[in-house]
């Protein structure tokens, strides 16, 4: 496999950043991967612990930059941007958004799920009952850009981006997806890409430095993978093949990327094959106004998977809400390695190899000392090649076999998995992982941990820790 000089460049970067900064979803590029040493393999409430800071709820994961850890929560309804002294835990400030309204969501979700981004001195923050807004180091408020209602009836998940100057957001929903990017500095938005053929979608865009030409945007939607210019907002290659919706992250190793994609009901299998709209409407609209309403709906299944198929909730199926329908029924989950850049459709040649089995909801898969990992809900772990897609060892993470909505990362040859329990297993790293130790914080976990300072900041529902090998027990204030 040929390695490009500016992909090692852009690793290595990202590599020494990580020993210091954690700034935005799972660190360096959503990568989950950082360069520090000597982290714990066993803490708890009352072991190797450097402090410890109660806070609201949220399910947003912590970010790290500057000399500040931001975080968003929810406390009594309201929603809050908060900002911790990275070395003491001491609340520094704590800013309310404003909450016009409640979107629904599902049960697992939260009104602060988006984690921040931040550039070592402010923070950018995305809250679906709201939009974006930034915050200056001191608390006070740059600029604000309210967005939506969104048709999201999972709420919103993907958290906003920094590429340069550029603060990007994807906002994919049923009906009214787009692409956004504004400047950080002012709030100014410098471009907004339609994405009419993508409905919900949960995935934060990842950057893509190719040999030539732009950074690019990569974004894991409905059906499809899109590479979007980060100066433009212009589509520059794409690949089909991706399930109806996208939870996970992909991650990026050399000339590859690695999608996760499992939607419920793409299993192997499971497909079929829906008759064109032209077919239906011919069967079915009686009124002849070029659509099918409930009443016109003669198939019992069709019938009763209506509010799937009813994108915009308008009451009655368009050619989009069918085409939608058409490619959910026909897509199969999977673990896709997908050659990286192109110009235009490149579906023909990208795929490399696909895993069907074993397959994770949320947690994004991560690739760590060329080896790559994916855990699924009950604690099954997936080692594979990258290269090949060999799987080189699948067993249970013993003593944490719960929900898993944190992904995992790594460190000091270690993995970090975290599951809804709160029960926290550190592995040695490798094709034939192996348990070193699981903790068990004793409170639920939906966030994913971060890793600087050769320290591990893990939120729970109630708290945050920070931990460090031979850390003593303290309170942030």
């Amino acid at each position: 496999m040929t390695i490009h000089a500016p992909l090692l460049l852009m690793a290595a970067a990202l590599a020494a950043a990580a020993s210091d900064e954690w700034p935005q979803f799972r660190g360096p590029n959503a990568s989950g991967v950082s360069g520090n040493t000597g982290l714990p393999v066993e803490f708890g409430p009352d072991r190797n612990v450097v402090w410890k800071t109660p806070l609201p709820p949220g399910h947003s994961s912590p970010v790290l930059a500057g000399d500040s850890i931001f975080l968003t929560a929810v406390d009594q309804e309201k929603l809050f941007v908060i900002s911790l002294d990275r070395a003491t835990g001491r609340i520094k400030w704590r800013r309310e958004v404003p909450r016009p309204r409640r979107e629904d969501r599902h049960k697992a979700n939260s009104a602060a799920s988006p984690s921040v981004a931040s550039d070592g001195r402010n923070a950018y923050a995305f809250f679906t009952d709201f939009g974006l807004m930034a915050f200056g180091s001191d608390g006070n408020e740059l600029w604000r850009i309210p967005l939506g209602p969104f048709n999201n009836p999972m709420g919103m998940g993907a958290s906003p981006v920094l590429a340069g100057d550029k603060l990007l957001m994807i906002c994919d929903q049923e009906s009214g997806s787009f692409f956004l990017a504004v400047d950080k500095r002012t709030g100014k938005t410098l471009w907004r890409t339609e994405r009419s053929d993508f409905t919900r979608g949960f995935s934060t865009p990842i950057l893509y430095q190719p040999k030539e030409g732009g950074l690019q945007a990569i974004v894991a939607g409905s059906y499809q993978l899109t590479a979007y210019s980060v100066d433009t907002g212009q589509p520059v290659w794409w690949t089909r093949g991706l399930t109806w919706q996208l939870k996970p992250t992909p991650v990026l190793s050399n000339d590859m990327i690695f999608v996760q994609c499992w939607a419920g009901d793409a299993d192997n299998g499971q497909q079929e094959t829906i008759e064109p709209f032209a077919e239906a409407l011919k069967r079915m609209d009686r009124n002849h106004d070029g659509r099918i309403s409930r009443e016109e709906m003669l198939d019992p299944k069709l019938k009763n998977d209506w509010r799937s198929m009813d994108l915009d909730n308008d009451g009655v199926l368009d050619e989009r809400d069918w085409r939608m329908y058409q490619g959910r029924r026909s897509v199969v989950n999977a673990m896709i390695a997908f050659k990286l850049g192109g110009k235009g459709d490149v579906s023909e040649t990208a795929v490399l190899w696909k895993h069907y089995k074993s397959l994770p909801n949320v947690p994004s898969p991560l690739l760590y000392r060329d080896v790559l990992y994916m855990l699924k809900e009950g604690g099954i772990l997936t080692s594979f090649d990258p290269a090949t897609g060999a799987v080189l060892k699948q067993a249970r993470l013993t003593g944490a076999l719960g929900q898993y909505f944190s992904s995992p990362v790594a460190a000091d040859g270690k993995i970090y998995a975290l599951d809804l329990e709160g029960k926290a297993t550190v592995l040695k790293a490798g094709a034939q992982w192996e348990i070193l130790a699981v903790n068990d914080l004793q409170d639920e976990c939906h966030a994913t941990p971060a890793i600087a300072d050769n320290r591990l900041y893990i939120r729970t529902h109630g708290a945050l820790y920070c931990f460090a090998a031979g850390g003593s027990a303290g309170n942030g204030r």
